[in-house]
């Protein structure tokens, strides 16, 4: 009889052209130019074909445009889940005070539920960014989980690269000092664990061991200069989760269902050089191997399976130990 698969979760930062125009430093992005009428679709159709339900996190300012409502409500009446992103997808929210924080985790809240019917239960700050503020926050706004964290050393790496193709100086730069996270955030934990306070941490998966990223878009970047080694890199990835007991939550991006050929820019971003195409062929065929190794969940249901185990694990615990010997 064949066991059934350890859980895996999965996401998608549903960053929007204008989000990725500001953080670069890029001039038009306060006219919030949107291409969810073109990714929601595709992202919604290739996930029905994959007979999957994700989590989606949404940023709080296109929840708050009208021209966005239609796309939104396409994820909450297909049974995705719906999480928080902030309200101005500012990778530097770990600056700001805990007045600015509540009003950047609430209103973002209001407006996600007021579109979708469904009240945010994870958050995951932009650009991997937190805060003592931001779990603070969090709990007392009763939310299950934070997402936040990407343990690899390669962030100021990716920094580097970020800013090195940008015109970004000054105090612009300063503000995007930690995006992508430190060179100490290759020190946490990759299995899910709790903050001093009640939030849950489920970070997004890297290589166990060599800490190395496996979401989607780098994966595509390693496509560019061999599919092969990119599915190779992912399938071993993938057997060493299951080797270190990790259940591995895998992150998807806008542009990782884009191409040249759509025609909106944003070429700094890595991948952004391929067909569509070519890129939906290649998350379909890593979403087929993802699902042979681990069942797929939400990230909700990741978090409600993880805190279940936990309270037994505790029950346990505080057991005489006649009963933990029978």
């Amino acid at each position: 009889m064949r066991l059934p698969l350890p859980i895996a979760s999965l996401s998608l930062d549903l960053d929007n052209q204008w989000s990725y125009l500001k953080t670069h430093g890029d001039a038009g992005w306060e006219t919030f130019p949107s291409y969810l009428d073109i990714v929601v679709p595709r992202a919604l159709q290739l996930l029905a074909r994959q007979n999957l339900q994700i989590t989606f996190f949404v940023v709080g300012q296109d929840a708050a445009l009208e021209k966005n409502y239609d796309s939104l409500r396409m994820i909450a009446a297909a049974g995705h889940e719906i999480g928080n992103h902030s309200f101005s997808h500012e990778p530097w929210l770990y600056l700001y005070d805990e007045q600015r924080t509540q009003a950047e985790i609430a209103l973002a809240e209001e407006a996600i539920t007021r579109v979708t019917g469904q009240r945010p239960a994870g958050f995951r700050g932009p650009g991997f960014t937190s805060s003592e503020e931001v779990l603070r926050v969090l709990e007392q706004r009763c939310y299950l989980y934070d997402a936040s964290t990407l343990p690899t050393f390669l962030g100021p790496l990716a920094r580097l690269y970020y800013l090195l193709h940008s015109n970004l100086s000054g105090e612009a730069r300063r503000y995007r000092q930690r995006l992508f996270g430190s060179f100490r955030d290759g020190l946490r934990p990759l299995k899910p664990y709790y903050w001093h306070s009640n939030i849950l941490e489920i970070p997004v998966t890297t290589m166990p061991f060599f800490r190395t990223p496996i979401h989607m878009s780098y994966l595509l970047y390693m496509s560019a200069f061999s599919r092969g080694l990119a599915l190779a890199y992912f399938h071993a990835a993938l057997r060493l989760c299951r080797w270190a007991g990790v259940s591995p939550s895998l992150l998807l991006h806008p542009l990782d269902f884009l191409g040249a050929d759509d025609d909106i820019g944003l070429r700094f971003f890595p991948g952004m050089q391929l067909q569509a195409e070519y890129k939906m062929k290649q998350v379909n065929e890593a979403l087929n191997l993802f699902r042979q190794y681990f069942q797929v969940v939400t990230l909700k249901d990741h978090a409600q399976i993880v805190r279940k185990q936990y309270q037994q694990d505790v029950a346990c615990q505080l057991r005489p130990r006649k009963y933990l010997n029978r």
